[in-house]
């Protein structure tokens, strides 16, 4: 390898007392580089490269709520499997992982929800919570042993392909936007959505176990963030979603906005999506919190 790069690779496995593989890098390459081509944008802003970067940041938002989480990690409603596969697809654009590595991630913050094994767990701090765990990959994984508790997805061929082929199709997205639009297409298009949708989605992991409202008894850190549910697309309502993880509607209350399940409602009443799961009201008095039953009382 030559002294260069062998102290180079030294001086990363040392870095912060912890040790660094090329994905944990590869990371933080992007993740900077995708932060810095925000700083383009004011000087690159036009009208035409603003409603791109909105549509895209909410075609790749729901791939993400939609797909990714209410979908493939909860099983949460049913969808013909050419529409499951283009949601996923939309999920792969905004560069959060495949849904192979994502579910799974997902399913073990579930089962060790704020314990120090949860991949994000609030207890290590804030800065985890949000993204500082995305950047150790052998803390996300290696202490489960692996990708092992979504078989359902490794058995699909589609999804075996997006995890070894993530990456390429934001580059390919990137060349497209590049071509249409120039520079401010890249930039916007790419860097304000994508960093856009990173901290929309970071928030729920990290704020949504930290402040807010507990109508419901989770046994957890889980909170109802209003804010955060605005900015991802109805995921912000987190304590609804870990009082009742099945349900394809986490917006429980006629009040609380979830873009996703409108979505989900829309698709369902034209027949795309089928055996939608919410709660029903027996099983939301099991879980009701002292002080929603007394509000409720009152």
């Amino acid at each position: 390898m030559g002294l260069l790069s062998t102290v180079f690779v030294k001086s990363c496995v040392e870095f912060s007392g912890r040790k660094w593989n090329i994905q944990d890098i590869s990371i933080v390459v992007v993740f900077l580089a995708l932060h810095c081509l925000c700083l383009f944008a004011p000087f690159h802003f036009n009208w035409g490269a603003f409603w791109v970067a909105m549509a895209l940041y909410f075609l790749t938002g729901l791939g993400v709520t939609l797909s990714y989480h209410r979908n493939l990690a909860h099983r949460s409603f049913t969808l013909p499997k050419w529409l499951e596969y283009s949601f996923a697809y939309c999920g792969v654009l905004s560069l959060q992982g495949s849904p192979i590595e994502w579910v799974s991630t997902h399913r073990y913050h579930h089962q060790f929800t704020d314990t120090g094994k949860d991949p994000h767990s609030p207890i290590k701090g804030f800065w985890h919570s949000h993204m500082g765990w995305i950047f150790d990959s052998s803390y996300r994984f290696g202490q489960y042993g692996g990708l092992k508790n979504v078989e359902d997805l490794k058995k699909q061929l589609f999804y075996r392909f997006l995890r070894h082929t993530n990456l390429l199709h934001s580059v390919l997205l990137g060349g497209l936007l590049y071509a249409a639009g120039g520079f401010s297409f890249l930039v916007w298009g790419m860097g304000v959505r994508i960093v856009l949708v990173f901290h929309s989605t970071f928030l729920v992991n990290s704020a949504c176990h930290m402040w807010g409202k507990t109508p419901w008894n989770t046994g957890d850190m889980s909170r109802n963030n209003w804010w955060v549910a605005l900015l991802a697309l109805g995921e912000g309502w987190h304590n609804n979603h870990h009082a009742f993880e099945y349900s394809a509607r986490q917006g429980l209350e006629w009040w609380q906005f979830d873009f996703t399940w409108y979505i989900i409602k829309f698709l369902q009443a034209i027949g795309l999506v089928t055996d939608v799961k919410v709660p029903t009201q027996i099983q939301k008095q099991r879980k009701a919190s002292k002080s929603r039953i007394m509000a409720t009382q009152n």
